[in-house]
């Protein structure tokens, strides 16, 4: 085609003008991403310590008996809904820690280990000892410096109901949350169940979905599957909607801040490219008279649009992405992780390109209206 050669041939001919064009819009770009993805990671790093090793959906008994029983059908349920990526079951139930002299309240947590591992990541956060097995349990790292103790020590267990059991110390973990390595003591459910008296019930249903964001979409589809009104469906995003709002506003500032910097960039290329219809009128006059059509010499700007959209997307991606990296590497003793989201970054390059091709339209309207007979009269 003619149009694109004639295009690179432009901007070939005026080499500081498009590298200043592209420098231009690759600047733009990277503040885009830069920020954009800074708040992609700051998100990232704020929902994974919110919920990052805790259940999405969480399912209990809406009745003063806590306790949940026929739960097997329950699970097999919960499973088959849409989005449910991981399904445990625990028996929860406050007690006392005693060591000695001290006695600490703590919430003894019976978890199905294998399956809950997926949820709360147990075994990548036992840092000493093991798992626990029948009659041992797992306490935080708080607990086991404020307790003094090590693996191997016995810890009674009393309960609101007078009685009192021997648990061993199976191991230590951290789960990066103070309340929680305080007061959780970990072990299995059968445990759990001896401790308390229970029978083969559970006090909870704990689910973790696909898209945390769609967890209350999940949890009223979880809500209508099992229709038990003995049953209450909570999610993450019902107890914490604080966090929720200031997610949702930072994503609006982000998008507001791309927005303006996109019309700058919009603007930027359309100005240049209409100056260039100017000094090019006299080229683009003669092509007319050659015989080239408008729809061509209107697809000359276009394309060059495209091509200085794609240059700078390209470095402004590079350069954004790099600025991030250095900012992490440099910050020293911040905790944000840098969080790459490729689909935000390939969508920042394909907004870049549109926004870069419809920047061509103005000066591609000019440059068809141009007449062949006037250019060349009056050059």
């Amino acid at each position: 085609m003619l149009a694109p050669r004639l295009a690179v041939r432009f901007l070939s001919s005026s080499k500081g003008q498009t590298t200043l064009i592209a420098i231009g819009i690759a600047i733009a770009i990277s503040v885009q991403v830069f920020v954009g993805t800074l708040i992609i990671s700051l998100q990232s790093g704020l929902l994974n310590d919110t919920i990052g090793r805790s259940p999405h959906i969480t399912i209990t008994s809406a009745d003063e008996n806590i306790t949940i029983g026929n739960w097997g059908n329950l699970v097999t349920t919960v499973k088959g809904v849409g989005g449910v990526t991981a399904v445990s079951v625990s028996v929860d139930s406050n007690a006392f820690a005693i060591k000695e002299n001290r006695s600490e309240p703590v919430l003894i947590r019976g978890l199905d280990i294998n399956n809950n591992d997926k949820i709360y990541r147990i075994n990548s956060a036992i840092y000493q000892g093991v798992r626990p097995g029948k009659g041992q349990v797992l306490i935080g790292k708080d607990l086991q410096i404020l307790l003094g103790s090590k693996t191997g020590d016995v810890l009674t267990v009393a309960t609101a109901k007078g009685t009192r059991n021997n648990l061993t110390i199976s191991g230590f973990y951290d789960l990066s949350v103070s309340n929680i390595n305080m007061a959780w003591l970990i072990t299995d459910l059968d445990t759990a169940r001896s401790v308390f008296g229970y029978g083969d019930i559970i006090t909870s249903i704990e689910l973790r979905v696909k898209d945390p964001y769609t967890a209350d979409s999940v949890a009223k589809k979880v809500t209508a599957a099992l229709n038990d009104p003995h049953l209450k469906v909570v999610n993450w995003k019902d107890q914490n909607k604080a966090l929720l709002s200031g997610l949702q506003a930072q994503s609006a500032s982000s998008g507001l801040i791309q927005g303006f910097i996109l019309v700058s960039v919009i603007i930027t290329i359309a100005s240049i490219l209409a100056i260039t219809v100017l000094q090019k009128s006299k080229q683009i006059g003669i092509l007319k008279a050659m015989g080239i059509k408008d729809r061509d010499a209107s697809l000359i700007f276009l394309f060059q649009g495209s091509l200085l959209g794609l240059i700078g997307s390209v470095l402004g991606i590079v350069l954004g992405v790099g600025l991030l990296v250095s900012f992490i590497t440099f910050a020293k003793g911040s905790p944000l992780k840098l969080s790459i989201d490729y689909i935000f970054l390939f969508e920042s390059w394909v907004i870049a390109m549109v926004s870069s091709t419809f920047a061509g339209l103005l000066p591609a309207r000019r440059s068809a209206g141009l007449s062949p007979i006037e250019v060349i009269r009056n050059g």
